[in-house]
């Protein structure tokens, strides 16, 4: 069995209900994500976290230094497991997730995280592309309602299209229950 690990993304203050980015759904998605991290843990597989702090003080959530920026007690990392962090949408670009994932001789990402649209769609296309085969859990993820040309489109509609887009070529989607009874 190729040696896997869970990768964390964006579960940060920020996107919850008293945060400046509040998604739909991110208490229930952290939630899903704690169970998955417990079952990584007890299993003695990897778990990496990823924080995400934008590089200018006006960002509209996750600036420089804030509580809205740090990991949401739900999900908090252990000493042993490294804290990832990214100023950009692609965990991989000029950060050390690779590096970290090759020294453990890492096959297989199980992800969850915020925003599926966002950032958890960037890490899962850019993990594939490296040769990384990819779960992503849908049930630890969220999202937010987006507007475009004067259209809003509700966060499940969001969410459900990055995961459909995401099935169909990049990555195996399951539900959480689904993960941890295989």
């Amino acid at each position: 069995m190729a040696k896997q690990a869970l990768i964390v993304v964006d579960i940060q203050n920020d996107y919850f209900p008293q945060g400046k980015w509040p998604l739909v759904g991110a208490d229930a998605a952290a939630d899903n994500a704690a169970r998955l991290i417990q079952a990584f843990r007890d299993a003695g597989d990897a778990v990496v976290h990823i924080r995400h702090e934008f590089t200018s003080e006006e960002a509209p959530f996750f600036t420089p230094g804030s509580d809205g920026a740090k990991l949401h007690p739900k999900v908090l990392n252990r000493a042993d497991e490294p804290v990832v962090l990214k100023h950009f949408v692609n965990s991989f670009r000029e950060t050390t997730l690779k590096s970290i994932l090759d020294e453990k001789g890492i096959e297989e990402l199980v992800v969850v995280g915020s925003m599926s649209h966002m950032c958890v769609d960037g890490i899962t296309r850019a993990a594939n592309d490296l040769g990384y085969s990819v779960k992503v859990i849908h049930d630890a993820c969220a999202s937010r309602d987006l507007e475009f040309d004067g259209v809003t489109v509700p966060a499940a509609h969001v969410h459900a299209a990055f995961m459909a887009a995401l099935a169909f070529a990049y990555a195996s989607v399951i539900s959480t229950d689904e993960f941890l009874a295989a």
